[in-house]
């Protein structure tokens, strides 16, 4: 079983912590049956847009507010992976609240889903690989499309 921490750094939204630690061992279950992913144990993070765009900035030199970050460490001796989600709670609340019937739980999700995938390897660089990944994240939520487009 994957071990799971949670840190709420933002005052922005509520956050139900036992709802979000179910979601996630739900996607993390799922991206199992569809990659080899051996993570002993997966950090999440929440912060608003102040902290996301500092860390945006100091990870990767762009200091605007972005949906998730995600790092990533093998452990060279056992090969499973750990690693951080760093999920911005203000973004999905606002994206969220542009889609009524997706709402913020789920852009919240997706943020998670989103995290994962790169923390299996995926990239986003091009328009193909987005969409893949987007195809992926919604499976593993058990999402068909988001309301409005994807």
């Amino acid at each position: 079983m994957v071990g799971l921490v949670i840190q709420n750094r933002q005052k922005t939204h509520r956050v139900d912590r036992k709802a979000l630690r179910e979601t996630l061992r739900r996607i993390i279950a799922c991206v199992g049956d569809d990659k080899t992913a051996s993570w002993e144990s997966v950090t999440v993070i929440l912060v608003d847009d102040r902290e996301s765009g500092d860390i945006h900035a100091k990870t990767f030199g762009d200091p605007s507010p972005t949906d998730v970050i995600t790092l990533s460490y093998r452990d060279e001796m056992s090969g499973t992976l750990s690693g951080e989600l760093i999920v911005n709670v203000q973004r999905a609340a606002e994206e969220g609240s542009r889609r009524p019937k997706w709402g913020f739980a789920k852009e919240l999700a997706l943020y998670l889903a989103h995290g994962l995938d790169h923390l299996t390897g995926e990239t986003d660089d091009t328009p193909a690989a987005r969409r893949r990944m987007r195809r992926r994240e919604l499976r593993w939520m058990g999402v068909g499309q988001i309301a409005g487009g994807t």
